[in-house]
């Protein structure tokens, strides 16, 4: 359904600082008046906020209700869920428990509003490299326009309403998603994990709370959203991430200058060209060297966001979904294999 989409999507351009920053993300959480939140509503109920969400946003008069599609979550298949956990549109957990729940995906598909996940509505929106003011004017445009309809429920001391008293006040959470080989070899990443709670942020997998890493990627959000302002965390952030970017272009350019670094990224180009069998790991693991390699100048013919655009069409759902969805692992680690060959074709050593 969504793989046969072949309109240009948001991680198919480059952004600012894209050598490092894969991509920022925001989300905010709000809820209805009137309604309990979605772990203790019945099936009416949750109709009654999907069909409320979605007509304030498709019904009203705003220029975005023709970028955006409704779509009910329990229509879809557990193949296409499992391929927008993989491009970040929806959470594991939406995804696991698809009833009664719906999304609003712009086409884009650099906004997704997810409806009765955790809480009634969850507002993200993302894009390549690092902007989070960009995207936060974004958000809050979407924010406000929903909220002139459905007025969410606000507290004068606790700010937003939400599920987990974590997310209380902004209900905002900023993310960027960072590239750091360089900073994982040289040991730097840690000292910079055991450095970022001290200022209310936080170092994670790819994605999100409980993941692991892959690939030397990383998710730097914000931990605190109560007694804080929305600007002010997105300046906090933003100070972080320039920081961690410094450091990770740093530790880069004394790393690459390595025989054993550029055999590495050699390697690794040669084998994701050649090979006739790719499982996700191996591949991750050899896609994050080269993605280094593009960034510093040791492998051309390529470019960062095709690179991007390569990393989402090789995911385990995603082929399955272009592809078919009965593949076997099996199946999916030569079609993988073959996708990259093709893709990969004019990538050469500077």
């Amino acid at each position: 359904m969504f793989g046969k989409n072949k309109e240009k999507k948001w991680y198919q351009s480059e952004g600012k600082n894209s050598d490092v920053v894969i991509s920022t993300r925001l989300r905010f959480a709000r809820n209805l008046n009137g309604y309990p939140f979605p772990h203790v509503m019945n099936d009416e109920q949750k109709k009654e906020v999907n069909e409320k969400v979605r007509d304030a946003l498709l019904n009203g008069n705003s220029a975005l209700r023709d970028s955006f599609k409704y779509i009910e979550a329990d229509k879809l298949t557990g193949c296409q869920l499992a391929s927008m956990v993989e491009r970040h549109l929806v959470s594991p957990e939406f995804a696991q428990n698809p009833k009664g729940r719906a999304l609003l995906l712009m086409n884009d598909e650099s906004v997704s509003i997810m409806l009765n996940e955790e809480d009634h509505v969850r507002i993200q929106v993302m894009g390549s490299g690092f902007d989070l003011e960009g995207l936060y004017d974004i958000a809050d445009k979407i924010d406000t326009l929903l909220d002139e309809t459905l007025h969410f429920a606000f507290d004068e001391e606790l700010g937003y309403l939400t599920a987990c008293p974590t997310n209380l006040g902004t209900g905002m959470r900023a993310s960027v998603m960072l590239h750091l080989p360089a900073t994982e070899t040289d040991g730097t990443l840690r000292r910079i994990a055991i450095s970022l709670g001290k200022i209310g942020a936080t170092i994670r997998g790819s994605y999100g709370e409980g993941s692991q890493s892959t690939g030397a990627l990383y998710q730097v959000s914000n931990q605190v959203t109560l007694g804080i302002s929305e600007k002010d965390t997105i300046s906090n952030l933003t100070e972080i991430t320039n920081q961690i970017i410094a450091l990770e272009k740093k530790s880069r350019a004394a790393l690459v200058k390595s025989e054993q670094c550029q055999d590495n990224i050699w390697r690794a180009l040669g084998i994701l060209k050649s090979a006739r069998v790719m499982s996700s790991k191996e591949f991750a693991d050899l896609y994050s060297a080269v993605r280094m390699g593009v960034a510093e100048g040791v492998v051309s013919g390529i470019t960062l966001d095709k690179l991007s655009d390569i990393f989402a069409m090789v995911q385990p759902a995603g082929i399955m979904e272009e592809y078919g969805d009965s593949m076997t692992p099996e199946q999916r680690d030569k079609k993988r294999a073959e996708i990259l060959r093709k893709e990969l074709k004019d990538a050469e050593i500077a």
